[in-house]
């Protein structure tokens, strides 16, 4: 196997936080997304999308996508389980990580995408272009600061997204929190929960190794 990846954004770096907390080393093939070489018909026949995280298979099948890479890695090695040993627990987590991708970390890309600083044209990922649309940028930051408000409250009465124990959700969240601030919508000070969370998570090995 191999990983097409470009480690300074954040859907690969929620795969290489996945990796290193499962312990798997897979060979990485670096895809300049500056450069366009995401948009070259060679990696488009193997990222429809034209995005990565790619999970190139020995076979030669390709599997994009960030979360279907990693069910498909957590199906080969279950150990540790970052979507939950339950029924109830795989429910949860795959809740919560749809909830941080849908609330949290597309908000964040309606902000960065659609801003000065993006590539014209680019406004979604993607094989098509779309012009951006500037008025998005305020309703991004608007969803970061309810996806603050939200998960503060969700973490009220517990360490981790779901039970006690660090899972998918985590990673996704964790990704979209410091990808948030990297855009200048930082935490505000009373979310202590969130904090708390945010400064327990950010210890974990797999975490600093792959840093944001």
């Amino acid at each position: 196997m191999k990983i097409y990846d470009y480690p300074a954004v954040p859907n690969p770096r929620r795969l290489n936080i996945f990796l290193a907390e499962k312990g798997l080393e897979i060979p990485r093939i670096q895809v300049d997304l500056l450069k366009g070489e995401q948009l070259k018909p060679e990696f488009r026949a193997k990222s429809p999308n034209c995005d990565v995280p790619v999970l190139e298979l020995d076979d030669g099948t390709c599997i994009s996508q960030t979360h279907a890479v990693c069910r498909y890695l957590e199906a080969l090695h279950p150990n540790p389980p970052l979507y939950g040993t339950t029924a109830k627990e795989v429910g949860l987590i795959e809740m919560w990580n749809q909830i941080c991708f849908t609330n949290g970390f597309q908000g964040v890309a309606d902000l960065f995408r659609n801003g000065p600083d993006w590539f014209e044209h680019r406004a979604l990922v993607g094989p098509h272009d779309y012009e951006k649309i500037p008025a998005l940028v305020e309703r991004g930051r608007k969803r970061i600061l309810n996806f603050y408000d939200d998960i503060n409250h969700h973490l009220t009465s517990q360490c981790y997204f779901v039970g006690n124990h660090f899972s998918a959700a985590d990673i996704t969240a964790l990704v979209t929190v410091d990808f948030s601030q990297r855009v200048n919508v930082k935490i505000p000070k009373q979310h202590k929960n969130l904090l708390h969370w945010h400064a327990l998570v950010s210890e974990r090995p797999s975490v600093i190794s792959n840093s944001a």
